[in-house]
């Protein structure tokens, strides 16, 4: 079962055509919603995003995105998919008609998906320092979807390589991101992240991370910072919808695992 513009079809039921501007043009952006024990965990903050990320790429979302019946809409299909315990629901937007680079609107069409999924991984992150693709910032690299394609290749490499995440670097060589997470580490009671401009996204976990900090008053640096100060941290963690994750080691290198205030963190955000 899939919600198509606020319907419930089947997956044979969806048609899309040639000219849709997804496939044509990567015209949109998705949001990955972890669903646990009967709601959308962090849904404020991802339907904060996903206006963000609309008013950037200057679509129109409907109205009832904004109303309590759209996260009932999603959370029922959930429930029909046997996801609503823990799920994993995607939920993609895109610029409805057709056109070339000009569109003919700017309304906008999406198509929401739902899978169980088991638990995150907990084990510590053996990572590694990308070398395939450099990360970018624009006006849109806040957000999932316009630059897929880099998360992809870091992917690629990240398994060739045999590891479980690699580090994203900026042009001037200041660590960015994870390929799959935003990257945050404690250092002397102070939590640090990569600065947005440095092209990372801007995640739903970093942003509930830096409310938190906010929060217990724990002083927070969005930084400028190469791979080499991360070894010297408390500790390093990867953020990211599904969790919390230590990072063991980075290039072969162990870094600390264990730190009192990753340990709050964890407890208050997570449960």
């Amino acid at each position: 079962m899939l919600l198509y513009n606020n319907q419930k079809i089947s997956e044979e039921e969806l048609s899309v055509g040639l000219s849709n501007r997804a496939f044509q043009y990567n015209d949109g952006f998705f949001e990955t919603v972890i669903v646990q024990e009967g709601r959308l965990r962090f849904w404020a903050s991802h339907l904060e995003r996903i206006q963000e990320a609309a008013a950037a790429l200057r679509l129109a979302l409907p109205q009832y995105f904004y109303t309590p019946d759209f996260e009932d809409g999603l959370l029922q299909l959930a429930e029909k998919q046997h996801a609503l315990e823990r799920g994993r629901l995607k939920l993609k937007v895109w610029r409805a008609g057709a056109g070339l680079y000009t569109p003919q609107s700017n309304a906008a069409d999406w198509l929401a998906t739902v899978q169980p999924v088991s638990a995150a991984p907990l084990t510590p992150i053996q990572a590694g320092v990308c070398h395939s693709v450099r990360t970018s910032y624009s006006p849109l690299s806040f957000f999932k979807g316009p630059n897929a394609p880099l998360y992809v290749l870091a992917s690629i490499e990240k398994q060739e390589r045999k590891l479980d995440d690699l580090i994203l670097l900026n042009p001037q060589q200041v660590a960015a991101e994870l390929s799959v997470a935003n990257l945050c580490w404690v250092d002397q009671g102070v939590l640090y992240t990569p600065a947005l401009d440095t092209g990372c996204i801007n995640g739903v976990m970093r942003r509930n991370i830096l409310q938190w900090c906010g929060f217990k008053g724990v002083k927070v640096r969005q930084a400028y910072f190469g791979v080499e100060r991360l070894l010297r941290a408390d500790a390093v963690f990867a953020a990211n919808v599904t969790g919390l994750r230590s990072i063991a080691s980075i290039e072969g290198t162990e870094v600390n695992l264990h730190n009192t205030l990753l340990d709050d963190m964890k407890a208050d955000l997570l449960g």
